[in-house]
Protein backbone atom coordinates (compact mmCIF):
# COMPACT_ATOMS: atom_id res chain seq x y z
CA UNK A 1 0.00 0.00 0.00
CA UNK A 2 1.24 3.76 -0.51
CA UNK A 3 2.13 5.88 2.64
CA UNK A 4 3.41 9.32 3.55
CA UNK A 5 6.81 8.55 5.26
CA UNK A 6 9.45 9.93 7.37
CA UNK A 7 12.30 8.31 8.61
CA UNK A 8 14.03 11.16 10.17
CA UNK A 9 12.78 14.63 11.97
CA UNK A 10 13.06 17.78 9.63
CA UNK A 11 10.97 20.37 7.21
CA UNK A 12 8.01 18.35 5.04
CA UNK A 13 10.70 17.90 2.53
CA UNK A 14 11.49 14.73 4.80
CA UNK A 15 8.26 13.38 3.73
CA UNK A 16 8.11 10.68 0.96
CA UNK A 17 5.31 8.68 -0.32
CA UNK A 18 6.52 4.71 -0.70
CA UNK A 19 4.88 1.40 -0.77
CA UNK A 20 4.64 0.07 2.53
CA UNK A 21 3.18 -3.66 3.80
CA UNK A 22 -0.60 -3.49 4.13
CA UNK A 23 -1.36 -3.98 8.07
CA UNK A 24 -3.26 -7.28 9.16
CA UNK A 25 -5.62 -6.44 12.27
CA UNK A 26 -6.19 -8.39 15.39
CA UNK A 27 -9.42 -9.68 17.11
CA UNK A 28 -9.63 -6.03 18.65
CA UNK A 29 -9.12 -3.73 15.46
CA UNK A 30 -11.04 -3.13 12.26
CA UNK A 31 -8.75 -2.43 8.98
CA UNK A 32 -10.13 0.74 7.03
CA UNK A 33 -9.74 1.38 3.48
CA UNK A 34 -8.50 5.11 3.87
CA UNK A 35 -10.40 7.04 1.40
CA UNK A 36 -9.91 10.51 2.74
CA UNK A 37 -6.87 11.91 5.76
CA UNK A 38 -6.02 15.24 6.68
CA UNK A 39 -2.76 17.07 7.37
CA UNK A 40 -2.57 19.05 10.88
CA UNK A 41 -0.52 21.15 13.12
CA UNK A 42 -0.62 18.28 15.26
CA UNK A 43 1.50 15.87 12.59
CA UNK A 44 3.80 19.02 11.65
CA UNK A 45 4.74 18.94 15.16
CA UNK A 46 5.41 15.24 15.40
CA UNK A 47 7.44 15.70 11.96
CA UNK A 48 9.62 17.88 13.69
CA UNK A 49 9.30 16.63 16.55
CA UNK A 50 8.71 20.28 18.27
CA UNK A 51 8.77 20.96 21.11
CA UNK A 52 12.06 18.39 21.47
CA UNK A 53 10.57 16.64 24.77
CA UNK A 54 7.90 15.29 22.48
CA UNK A 55 10.69 13.06 21.43
CA UNK A 56 10.60 11.42 24.46
CA UNK A 57 7.04 9.79 22.96
CA UNK A 58 7.65 9.68 19.38
CA UNK A 59 11.71 8.10 19.14
CA UNK A 60 14.88 9.76 20.86
CA UNK A 61 16.83 9.86 17.27
CA UNK A 62 13.69 9.13 14.50
CA UNK A 63 10.24 8.32 14.64
CA UNK A 64 9.13 5.43 15.90
CA UNK A 65 6.29 5.63 13.62
CA UNK A 66 7.11 6.61 10.41
CA UNK A 67 3.58 6.63 8.90
CA UNK A 68 2.28 10.07 9.31
CA UNK A 69 -1.25 11.49 10.05
CA UNK A 70 -3.61 11.16 12.29
CA UNK A 71 -7.53 11.55 10.75
CA UNK A 72 -8.92 8.91 8.60
CA UNK A 73 -12.48 8.22 6.85
CA UNK A 74 -13.18 5.36 5.23
CA UNK A 75 -14.96 1.61 4.69
CA UNK A 76 -13.87 -1.32 6.87
CA UNK A 77 -12.85 -4.00 4.56
CA UNK A 78 -11.82 -6.35 7.23
CA UNK A 79 -12.72 -7.37 11.29
CA UNK A 80 -10.79 -8.78 13.68
CA UNK A 81 -12.27 -12.27 15.67
CA UNK A 82 -13.48 -9.82 18.83
CA UNK A 83 -15.41 -7.55 16.88
CA UNK A 84 -18.98 -7.08 16.67
CA UNK A 85 -19.77 -3.64 16.36
CA UNK A 86 -18.50 -2.97 12.82
CA UNK A 87 -18.58 -4.96 9.58
CA UNK A 88 -17.10 -5.27 6.39
CA UNK A 89 -18.42 -2.78 4.00
CA UNK A 90 -19.32 0.29 6.84
CA UNK A 91 -18.14 3.78 6.65
CA UNK A 92 -16.31 5.27 9.17
CA UNK A 93 -13.86 8.50 10.65
CA UNK A 94 -11.86 9.12 13.51
CA UNK A 95 -8.55 8.98 14.91
CA UNK A 96 -5.72 6.77 14.51
CA UNK A 97 -1.52 7.49 13.85
CA UNK A 98 -0.44 6.20 10.50
CA UNK A 99 -3.87 7.91 8.84
CA UNK A 100 -1.73 8.95 5.80
CA UNK A 101 -1.79 6.38 3.66
CA UNK A 102 -3.95 3.81 1.86
CA UNK A 103 -5.10 1.22 5.01
CA UNK A 104 -4.81 2.05 8.61
CA UNK A 105 -6.26 -0.68 11.61
CA UNK A 106 -7.97 0.79 13.94
CA UNK A 107 -9.13 -0.65 17.85
CA UNK A 108 -12.99 -0.76 17.06
CA UNK A 109 -13.10 0.37 21.42
CA UNK A 110 -11.08 3.25 19.94
CA UNK A 111 -12.23 7.03 18.80
CA UNK A 112 -14.08 5.43 15.27
CA UNK A 113 -17.71 5.88 14.65
CA UNK A 114 -20.12 5.76 11.89
CA UNK A 115 -19.78 8.70 9.03
CA UNK A 116 -23.26 10.49 8.86
CA UNK A 117 -24.90 9.42 5.86
CA UNK A 118 -25.02 13.36 4.72
CA UNK A 119 -21.05 13.65 4.86
CA UNK A 120 -18.33 12.28 2.36
CA UNK A 121 -15.41 10.63 3.03
CA UNK A 122 -13.79 14.10 2.55
CA UNK A 123 -15.96 16.16 4.92
CA UNK A 124 -15.86 13.34 7.30
CA UNK A 125 -12.13 12.90 7.90
CA UNK A 126 -12.09 17.02 8.88
CA UNK A 127 -14.57 16.64 12.13
CA UNK A 128 -12.27 14.45 14.24
CA UNK A 129 -9.35 15.92 15.14
CA UNK A 130 -10.30 19.87 15.67
CA UNK A 131 -13.71 18.39 16.99
CA UNK A 132 -12.43 16.35 19.36
CA UNK A 133 -9.83 18.86 20.54
CA UNK A 134 -12.60 21.53 21.16
CA UNK A 135 -14.68 18.73 23.16
CA UNK A 136 -11.84 17.78 25.32
CA UNK A 137 -10.69 20.70 26.22
CA UNK A 138 -13.77 22.68 27.00
CA UNK A 139 -14.71 20.28 29.04
CA UNK A 140 -11.27 20.56 30.91
CA UNK A 141 -12.31 24.52 31.09
CA UNK A 142 -15.70 23.19 32.41
CA UNK A 143 -17.91 25.19 29.67
CA UNK A 144 -21.17 25.38 30.91
CA UNK A 145 -24.47 27.08 29.23
CA UNK A 146 -24.79 30.97 29.74
CA UNK A 147 -21.55 31.43 30.01
CA UNK A 148 -19.33 33.95 27.79
CA UNK A 149 -16.85 32.48 25.84
CA UNK A 150 -13.97 33.79 23.26
CA UNK A 151 -12.62 31.22 21.00
CA UNK A 152 -8.93 33.22 20.18
CA UNK A 153 -7.86 31.81 16.09
CA UNK A 154 -11.86 30.94 15.71
CA UNK A 155 -11.03 30.00 11.58
CA UNK A 156 -8.79 27.34 12.24
CA UNK A 157 -9.27 23.63 12.64
CA UNK A 158 -10.16 23.48 16.53
CA UNK A 159 -10.97 27.24 16.51
CA UNK A 160 -13.91 26.67 13.76
CA UNK A 161 -14.96 23.60 15.96
CA UNK A 162 -14.92 25.42 19.31
CA UNK A 163 -17.28 27.92 18.34
CA UNK A 164 -19.64 25.00 17.17
CA UNK A 165 -19.13 22.79 20.06
CA UNK A 166 -19.56 26.25 22.54
CA UNK A 167 -22.69 27.24 20.83
CA UNK A 168 -24.18 23.64 21.16
CA UNK A 169 -23.46 24.06 24.74
CA UNK A 170 -25.14 27.13 25.21
CA UNK A 171 -22.29 29.54 25.77
CA UNK A 172 -22.31 33.33 24.09
CA UNK A 173 -19.49 33.18 21.74
CA UNK A 174 -17.16 36.08 20.35
CA UNK A 175 -15.20 34.72 17.43
CA UNK A 176 -11.85 36.13 17.13
CA UNK A 177 -10.24 35.72 13.58
CA UNK A 178 -8.74 37.61 10.62
CA UNK A 179 -10.99 39.51 8.17
CA UNK A 180 -11.13 37.05 5.64
CA UNK A 181 -12.77 34.69 8.25
CA UNK A 182 -15.59 36.98 9.62
CA UNK A 183 -18.49 35.63 7.79
CA UNK A 184 -17.32 32.26 8.08
CA UNK A 185 -17.13 32.42 12.02
CA UNK A 186 -20.50 34.33 11.78
CA UNK A 187 -22.17 31.55 9.60
CA UNK A 188 -21.00 28.92 12.31
CA UNK A 189 -23.59 30.38 14.85
CA UNK A 190 -20.83 32.84 16.80
CA UNK A 191 -22.79 35.77 18.55
CA UNK A 192 -20.13 38.21 17.59
CA UNK A 193 -17.49 37.78 15.41
CA UNK A 194 -14.25 40.39 15.62
CA UNK A 195 -11.54 41.09 13.33
CA UNK A 196 -8.33 40.96 15.28
CA UNK A 197 -6.34 43.03 12.61
CA UNK A 198 -8.80 46.13 13.45
CA UNK A 199 -10.10 45.69 17.23
CA UNK A 200 -8.70 44.26 19.92
CA UNK A 201 -11.54 42.20 22.32
CA UNK A 202 -9.11 42.40 25.72
CA UNK A 203 -9.59 46.51 25.39
CA UNK A 204 -13.18 46.52 24.70
CA UNK A 205 -14.22 46.41 28.63
CA UNK A 206 -16.17 43.50 28.23
CA UNK A 207 -15.72 40.23 29.97
CA UNK A 208 -15.94 36.64 30.01
CA UNK A 209 -15.51 33.50 31.75
CA UNK A 210 -13.29 31.73 29.23
CA UNK A 211 -10.74 32.84 27.19
CA UNK A 212 -9.53 30.29 24.82
CA UNK A 213 -6.99 30.12 22.24
CA UNK A 214 -6.99 27.82 19.88
CA UNK A 215 -3.67 28.88 18.21
CA UNK A 216 -1.20 29.12 20.68
CA UNK A 217 -0.96 33.03 19.58
CA UNK A 218 -2.16 35.26 22.89
CA UNK A 219 -0.71 35.17 26.10
CA UNK A 220 -2.62 35.48 30.04
CA UNK A 221 -1.04 38.55 30.42
CA UNK A 222 -3.01 40.45 27.56
CA UNK A 223 -6.08 38.40 28.03
CA UNK A 224 -6.40 38.94 31.95
CA UNK A 225 -8.05 41.88 31.92
CA UNK A 226 -10.68 40.21 30.01
CA UNK A 227 -11.71 38.18 32.21
CA UNK A 228 -13.78 37.58 34.86
CA UNK A 229 -13.16 37.40 38.67
CA UNK A 230 -13.31 33.49 38.07
CA UNK A 231 -12.52 33.63 34.62
CA UNK A 232 -10.42 31.28 33.07
CA UNK A 233 -7.84 31.21 30.21
CA UNK A 234 -6.31 28.66 28.47
CA UNK A 235 -4.50 27.84 25.46
CA UNK A 236 -3.93 24.40 23.04
CA UNK A 237 -0.08 25.15 22.03
CA UNK A 238 2.27 24.34 24.79
CA UNK A 239 5.13 24.03 22.50
CA UNK A 240 4.59 27.50 21.41
CA UNK A 241 2.94 28.93 24.93
CA UNK A 242 6.20 26.89 26.71
CA UNK A 243 5.23 29.49 29.75
CA UNK A 244 1.87 28.67 29.95
CA UNK A 245 2.36 24.96 32.31
CA UNK A 246 4.17 27.30 34.77
CA UNK A 247 1.44 30.08 35.01
CA UNK A 248 -1.17 26.97 35.35
CA UNK A 249 1.06 25.89 38.31
CA UNK A 250 0.51 28.92 40.17
CA UNK A 251 -2.30 30.70 38.78
CA UNK A 252 -5.98 29.04 38.99
CA UNK A 253 -6.94 31.21 35.99
CA UNK A 254 -4.52 29.69 33.24
CA UNK A 255 -4.85 25.75 31.82
CA UNK A 256 -3.39 24.38 29.34
CA UNK A 257 -5.69 22.29 27.46
CA UNK A 258 -4.78 18.40 26.54
CA UNK A 259 -6.43 17.34 23.38
CA UNK A 260 -7.96 13.75 24.25
CA UNK A 261 -9.31 11.29 21.66
CA UNK A 262 -12.36 9.43 23.05
CA UNK A 263 -14.89 7.13 21.13
CA UNK A 264 -17.73 8.82 22.99
CA UNK A 265 -16.31 12.27 21.55
CA UNK A 266 -17.00 10.85 18.07
CA UNK A 267 -19.94 9.43 18.24
CA UNK A 268 -21.45 12.80 19.64
CA UNK A 269 -19.85 14.67 16.64
CA UNK A 270 -21.40 12.68 14.31
CA UNK A 271 -24.80 13.25 16.06
CA UNK A 272 -23.52 16.95 16.35
CA UNK A 273 -23.64 16.74 12.10
CA UNK A 274 -26.75 14.42 11.79
CA UNK A 275 -28.59 17.07 14.16
CA UNK A 276 -27.23 19.75 11.57
CA UNK A 277 -25.44 21.50 14.86
CA UNK A 278 -21.62 21.13 13.15
CA UNK A 279 -20.43 20.63 9.78
CA UNK A 280 -16.51 20.66 9.03
CA UNK A 281 -14.39 23.70 7.48
CA UNK A 282 -12.12 22.48 4.73
CA UNK A 283 -9.70 24.78 2.95
CA UNK A 284 -7.91 23.14 0.56
CA UNK A 285 -7.72 19.31 -0.95
CA UNK A 286 -4.43 17.48 -1.90
CA UNK A 287 -3.90 14.25 -3.01
CA UNK A 288 -1.95 11.78 -1.33
CA UNK A 289 1.23 12.47 -3.89
CA UNK A 290 0.80 16.21 -2.66
CA UNK A 291 1.76 15.68 0.93
CA UNK A 292 4.71 17.97 0.99
CA UNK A 293 2.90 20.48 -1.13
CA UNK A 294 -0.25 20.01 1.87
CA UNK A 295 2.15 20.28 4.49
CA UNK A 296 4.03 23.10 3.77
CA UNK A 297 0.68 25.16 3.42
CA UNK A 298 -0.34 24.01 6.88
CA UNK A 299 3.01 25.69 8.16
CA UNK A 300 2.54 29.01 6.86
CA UNK A 301 -0.39 28.93 9.63
CA UNK A 302 -2.96 30.80 7.26
CA UNK A 303 -5.51 27.69 6.44
CA UNK A 304 -9.05 27.88 7.29
CA UNK A 305 -10.31 25.15 9.20
CA UNK A 306 -8.80 21.26 7.70
CA UNK A 307 -6.31 20.45 5.00
CA UNK A 308 -7.87 17.08 3.50
CA UNK A 309 -5.76 14.82 1.49
CA UNK A 310 -7.77 12.69 -0.74
CA UNK A 311 -7.00 9.13 -1.31
CA UNK A 312 -9.64 7.95 -3.29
Amino acid sequence: MKAAVHERYGPPEVLSIRDVPRPEPADNEVLVHVRASTVTRTDCGLRRAWPFFARLFTGLFRPKQPIIGMEFAGEIVAVGGEVEEFAPGDRVFGIRRGSNAEYVCVRASGPIAPIPAALSFEEAAAVADGGCSALSTLRQARLTAGQRIVVYGASGSIGTAAVQVAKNQGAHVTAVCGPNTLELADSLGADEVVDYTHEDYAASGATYDLVFDAVGKSSYRRCRRALERNGLYMTMDGGVMWHVPFLALVSKRVKLGIARYRKEDVETLAAMVEAGTYRPVIDRTYSLDEVVEATRYVETGQKTGNVVLDLS
